[in-house]
């Protein structure tokens, strides 16, 4: 009793998501050891502890992120969207111009974080800026009329260039990324004619950029004919499966009800990505189904604290924020799992909180440290929060100093 005492005393916001994100964490060693095994003897990448002693400091660093983040006004990441639009614009040019593939990994996603020498993908960052510079516009115009041309300028025009640098190298994120973009834009009351014509618009760019990489295939990185590929085996039936696929499938199948054991999986050692992308496959064939209910279970609870989170918050920056950052966790979450089952093509996306990497972990820890942050703020009123500078180094200059200036 006395250590959650002295725990509460440093943590603040919801209780329970603190408790939904540490549950998961926790799981995820074991899928993660486990799963490892196919990097260690078919990559011959590394060794089952050290992969999980890597991911130990990643989860680790991830919570400190979470942490300091949750402790910080909400209001200051509002002002920090502006600042970091351009700084992510930069890094997903750069990202970019690295080519197609270093050391066969697809390197136009990734960039190398130097000294700790960890791959950063950089469209995560630029994703989760987005969403909160959505919701920092929606907010400031909730009580005035939004015109089209002022919206598409300052609104649309950011939100095209970062997506438009995501989309050559991952339609899965530029896609999710859109969609919880439009997703906020209708719950802050952005009007449903207008999104219909933003639709419009993106659906026609998408279909330009893919026929102008079809015609001129060296022109930048690109992955279309992937895409392309995934999507026509899905939506053929007739068509043999993929070789992830097949083995995701046949690792749920041998699951049964109670599954095979910690670490007994035998797919593992066959399926591609098995310790990130298909990691939910090797949990249903160790676990079961009543293991894999347990983590659908805890993302659905996550949903629901969330929920409460928006409607507890008393500023519509507050509401939109965690719809903006949190909802999307959840998302992505329904999207690997419907991968997996083969509910849905090849996307590449995690299972967040639980599979093996650095960028995904770090940035759903800062979602969630942002999540937080609302929570432990929901007696900020809109009049407060317009009281209040969105600049976090204001409070380095008291204003006496500035006046005597």
């Amino acid at each position: 009793m006395k250590l959650l005492t002295y725990i509460k005393s440093y943590i603040k916001g919801d209780l329970f998501i603190w408790a939904l994100v540490a549950v998961l964490a926790l799981f995820s060693f074991m899928p993660v050891y486990s799963a490892s095994t196919n990097l260690v003897y078919v990559a011959g990448n590394g060794t089952t502890i050290g992969i999980l002693i890597k991911h130990a400091v990643l989860l680790l660093m991830g919570f400190g992120i979470m942490f300091f983040i949750h402790r910080v006004p909400y209001r200051y990441f509002s002002g920090v969207s502006v600042v970091m639009i351009p700084i992510v614009i930069v890094l997903l040019i750069v990202t970019l111009a690295q080519g197609t593939t270093i050391g066969g990994a697809n390197a136009a996603r990734w960039i190398r974080i130097p000294i700790i020498g960890v791959g950063f993908q950089t469209s995560t960052l630029a994703g989760l800026v987005i969403m909160v510079y959505t919701a920092r516009y929606l907010a400031r115009h909730k009580d005035v009329e939004i015109n089209l041309k002022e919206s598409l300028l300052k609104l649309w025009t950011p939100i095209a260039l970062v997506l438009m640098f995501i989309l050559p190298a991952n339609f899965s994120t530029t896609a999710i990324v859109f969609l919880m973009v439009l997703m906020v834009c209708f719950v802050g009351g952005y009007p449903i004619k207008y999104l219909a014509g933003i639709v419009g618009a993106g659906i026609l760019i998408l279909l330009l950029f893919v026929l102008s990489a079809k015609a001129f295939p060296g022109l930048m990185p690109n992955r279309v004919d992937t895409w392309m590929s995934r999507i026509e085996s899905f939506s053929d039936k007739d068509s043999k499966e993929g070789y992830q696929v097949e083995n995701a499938k046949i690792a749920i199948a041998t699951g049964g009800l109670t599954g095979k054991g910690p670490g007994k999986s035998v797919q593992k050692n066959f399926l591609p990505q098995s310790s990130s992308d298909f990691i939910f496959a090797i949990i249903v064939e160790e676990y079961g189904l009543i293991g894999a209910s347990m983590v659908l279970l805890a993302y659905f609870m996550l949903t629901f604290r969330m929920y409460v989170a928006t409607k507890k918050s008393g500023t519509v920056f507050g509401k939109l924020l965690v719809v903006g950052v949190g909802f999307p966790i959840v998302f992505q979450s329904v999207i690997n799992m419907m991968v997996a089952t083969n509910l849905g093509p090849v996307t590449g996306q995690t299972l967040p909180l639980i599979s093996s990497g650095g960028t995904s972990i770090w940035m759903t820890c800062l979602a969630v440290g942002m999540v937080l942050s609302v929570t432990a703020s929901t007696e900020v009123t809109e009049e407060e929060l317009e009281l209040k500078s969105e600049d976090p180094l204001e409070n380095l200059y008291p204003k006496e100093e500035l006046e005597e200036e």
